[in-house]
């Protein structure tokens, strides 16, 4: 399993999910055209090292804003799917897919990044940001809802709209 640092965004590999002692964060969001790979990561990482440059200040907003929200946080690591799977190798993908509920599950915390939803919506009115967010309607929404212990909603500027808990009934 491949993870970023958040002080760095570096991607690291461990063994386990359920090994690794300080936890981690994940996130749960919807793609977008311009979401960086693990290869374009990989990239940055070796580009910054040659220019002795911190990643995390190079890397896409989402995975920047992730890194920084998580290590506010507390956590050293965090996953998002779209830069911690190498999709080039079929058998890590595959490995990945038949991985991602227990990763989930062994989470400290999900954030789910809601793009959609801005500051100030009422997520309780009738027809809000909320309720009509795009991430509800994407297949993986429930394993990424029922698996963490913990899912924490962040607005699209970050902030946090509430936990699944405080939301529930919205």
């Amino acid at each position: 399993m491949w993870l970023l640092s958040t002080d760095r965004a570096e991607l690291h590999l461990f063994p386990d999910a359920n090994t690794l002692e300080e936890g981690y964060a994940i996130l749960s969001h919807t793609w977008q055209k311009n979401e960086q790979t693990f290869q374009e990561v990989q990239a940055i990482i070796k580009k910054c090292k040659r220019r002795n440059q911190n990643p995390r200040d190079h890397v896409g907003e989402k995975i920047r804003q992730c890194c920084i929200v998580a290590e506010r946080d507390g956590y050293k690591w965090v996953w998002i799917d779209t830069c911690c799977i190498d999709k080039q190798s079929s058998t890590e993908l595959s490995e990945a897919i038949n991985s991602m509920f227990n990763w989930y599950i062994c989470a400290e915390v999900c954030y789910a990044y809601l793009e959609d939803v801005h500051n100030g919506d009422d997520h309780k009115a009738k027809n809000s940001q909320f309720q009509r967010a795009r991430w509800h309607t994407r297949g993986w929404t429930l394993q990424e809802l029922l698996a963490p212990a913990t899912v924490i909603f962040l607005s699209a500027e970050w902030n946090p709209i509430g936990t699944k808990e405080d939301l529930g009934d919205a």
